[in-house]
C-alpha cells in the first residue's frame, strides 16, 4: 500500500505544480506517479493470482 500512497502523493504534486505553471516539475511528478502506480498494480495482480492458485486468502 505504500507504493500506492507514493503514487497518489506524486499525482497531487503534479496537479498542484501544473496548476501553478511549473510544467517541468509537473511532468516529472506525473512520470513518477505513473511508474509507481503501474508497479503497485503489477504487484497486486501477482499477489491475487498467487492467492487464487494456492486457494486461500493472502490478506
Amino acid at each position: 500500500m505504500k507504493l500506492l500512497r507514493w503514487a497518489l502523493i506524486a499525482f497531487v504534486i503534479s496537479i498542484i505544480a501544473g496548476g501553478l505553471g511549473f510544467t517541468g516539475i509537473a511532468s516529472g511528478a506525473r512520470s513518477i506517479s505513473k511508474l509507481l502506480f503501474g508497479l503497485f498494480l503489477v504487484i497486486a495482480i501477482v499477489i491475487v493470482v498467487i492467492a487464487v492458485a494456492i486457494g486461500r486468502a493472502v490478506f
